[in-house]
């Protein structure tokens, strides 16, 4: 498929999208929500309004504590293929020749990674088709990640002269440094396989069974303590970012608190009396 049909989709106008469909579309069964990229027709390009769709669905779920995991998918064939090329062409318009508007885009689009990875939930990707540059940078934020076989994945944009460096941020925190280096400065694609090899997704499925296997995962994951895995998805990532000292005494304090939990003390209980907990969740 050309690059140029994975990154530059044709662009509906404006106002013909706006109040006909949501960009993002929202689903939620028991404590799972799943969430949809809803822009088929341009491979769901994290254009200004899915972004801002985007920021309003973590908006809601950080209070929304009966959800307990959130899985994120795409609508068409493809997952996700990047910024919208013809939007940031568009910003060339302007004086500055776009200065403003590339970097309030890539500030935006960094926000949303950053609440993706700070929501209390943990957020598990559905991918098929192509995930793209941008969209492969959402596959790497997202805490899990289910692929189809026919799932590919790349952050190609140098292949167009732009270096994915905000991509590059995700991905280089999901797998290792020349695997990561390899895909930013070749701009080529890897497969489900590959990319399950190098750690960016944690299962490949046949993809008539991408959607029961995100949920058999995203059920496994709803049925545990929820104060349980929202400590320990914020603990995950911040233990990270500290020398091996100051994780264990920062991770400690953690589990200090994870233990004087009701929940915990219920877990245990009932795991020395075997039998089911009896969570309220």
């Amino acid at each position: 498929m050309p690059l140029a049909s994975l990154c530059a989709p044709a662009t509906l106008p404006r106002e013909t999208r706006e109040d006909k469909m949501s960009l993002v579309l929202r689903h939620d069964t028991g404590a799972v929500r799943s969430l949809t990229l809803n822009d088929p027709d341009r491979l769901n390009a994290l254009s200004d309004d899915m972004l801002a769709a985007l920021l309003a669905e973590c908006d809601a779920l950080e209070t929304a504590r009966e959800i307990r995991v959130v899985t994120l998918g795409g609508a068409g064939r493809a997952f996700c293929a990047g910024h919208d090329l013809r939007e940031m062409q568009a910003a060339r318009q302007a004086p500055d020749d776009g200065r403003a508007a590339f970097a309030d885009l890539f500030d935006r689009c960094a926000t949303v990674m950053q609440r993706l990875r700070a929501l209390p939930q943990p957020v598990i990707a559905r991918v098929h088709g192509v995930a793209a540059a941008a969209g492969c940078q959402l596959v790497a934020t997202c805490d899990l990640a289910v692929a189809a076989e026919e799932a590919r994945f790349g952050v190609n944009g140098v292949n167009i002269g732009l270096f994915c460096s905000t991509p590059m941020v995700a991905l280089s925190r999901n797998v290792p440094a020349k695997h990561a280096f390899e895909m930013l400065v070749t701009g080529g694609f890897a497969d489900a396989t590959r990319a399950r090899e190098i750690g960016l997704v944690n299962r490949v499925v046949p993809a008539a069974e991408l959607e029961s296997a995100s949920a058999e995962l995203a059920d496994t994951v709803a049925g545990k303590l929820g104060s349980a895995v929202r400590i320990g998805k914020s603990a995950f990532y911040r233990q990270g970012e500290m020398s091996l000292a100051d994780a264990y005494d920062y991770t400690r304090e953690v589990m200090v608190e994870n233990m004087m939990n009701d929940g915990t003390n219920e877990g245990i209980a009932a795991f020395l009396e075997k039998r089911d907990p009896k969570w309220s969740q």
